[in-house]
């Protein structure tokens, strides 16, 4: 999303993940974790979102995703970059995955309705964050608001899904129809439907 939104010539190559792609020894030698995405930057090799946003930020300053330096804003951005790298994502990463946080398979299914109360409750602190705002930070879009989207896809069959909310609803329909946004998902064969 953040390469359409800049304007960036790429080639996108999707990751089997079904037949584990990503822990071939030719995705290992990009990516020693064996996670996706990676980006390739003329001989620069990138991994972890976050990272890989940063870098394209800063490297198109042009495209304004970031807070310029020395903003009131640029604090908030790295805020909620990290809430949401470091706090929802990982939360969400231990509800889709909670057989990798035990050795016991009868704490699954406890260790997953857990996750969905914590969850949901960064949902509500975010919906909170977006009443009266069309963005996370400040008054234009900035790479946050394409991470949180992202998220928030993922989280799309939640028992009490972001779209649930008042606030985040209203501003995750508004960033499906950014062209960006259509036009990555339709590349990557991920179906906006919901946000209609």
């Amino acid at each position: 999303m953040l390469m359409v939104e800049i304007g960036l010539p790429y080639e996108l190559i999707l990751v089997d993940r079904k037949a584990n792609a990503q822990k071939s020894e030719s995705y290992l030698k990009l990516n020693p974790t064996g996670r996706i995405p990676v980006l390739v930057d003329n001989e620069r090799v990138i991994h972890e979102s976050a990272a890989i946003g940063l870098h394209l930020c800063e490297k198109h300053p042009q495209s304004c995703l970031i807070p310029e330096l020395g903003s009131s804003e640029r604090a908030s951005f790295f805020q909620w970059l990290f809430y949401l790298t470091s706090s929802l994502q990982s939360e969400l990463m231990v509800y889709f995955y909670p057989q990798r946080h035990t050795e016991n398979v009868n704490e699954v299914a406890a260790i997953k309705s857990a996750q969905e109360d914590r969850i949901t409750e960064m949902f509500a602190l975010i919906d909170s964050a977006l009443e009266g705002k069309d963005f996370l930070v400040g008054n234009r879009v900035s790479m946050c608001d394409f991470f949180l989207f992202m998220l928030s896809h993922w989280g799309s069959d939640l028992p009490r899904p972001p779209l649930s909310f008042l606030h985040l609803g209203q501003y995750l329909k508004a960033m499906a129809k950014r062209p960006s946004v259509v036009q990555a998902s339709a590349l990557e064969g991920t179906n906006l439907d919901i946000y209609r």
